[in-house]
């Protein structure tokens, strides 16, 4: 697994922010898409997700996680779509082929090359979903894990 360091432009993101079972990801993603194609903004990237605790740690309906898209343009917030600016953000990124309920695996070789070469891991793990699942099957699905860091 190859993991190299990168910076993630500050970039306007439309998102939810959600408490509940990853099942409701793609429910989400869908409203996010929605608002953005109903208010005509340009989208700039693949959606992401940012995963603030995991089912290990807490019961499912206690997950918490934001799903988001980078656009350009201009739009107020709606309902449950919020916009902010991220900054910029320097990761540890390693790209994943496979099924989205195996992706821990690259989570934790991330956290692990990023304890053993000398960075400090300073924010959630986000998972940016390159593969469209409508259309691509579960075992070639491709995600890019980042976690963000600096250098201890």
């Amino acid at each position: 697994m190859e993991i190299n360091e990168k910076k993630i432009a500050e970039r306007q993101v439309a998102y939810i922010n959600y408490k509940g079972s990853y099942e409701e990801v793609p429910v989400l993603m869908g409203e996010v898409v929605g608002f953005i194609m109903a208010k005509g903004l340009q989208i700039m990237g693949p959606p992401f997700g940012v995963y603030f605790n995991s089912p290990q740690e807490v019961p499912v309906e206690e997950l918490q996680y934001e799903i988001a898209m980078p656009f350009a343009g201009e739009a107020e917030e709606e309902g449950r779509v919020k916009i902010k600016t991220t900054p910029e953000q320097l990761v540890l990124s390693t790209v994943y082929k496979g099924p989205y309920s195996e992706c821990g695996m690259a989570i934790g070789a991330l956290a692990e090359y990023a304890y053993k070469n000398g960075y400090e891991i300073v924010g959630p793990p986000l998972e940016t979903y390159i593969s469209d699942p409508n259309e691509t099957p579960e075992s070639e699905l491709v995600t890019e894990m980042c976690f963000p860091v600096m250098k201890k």
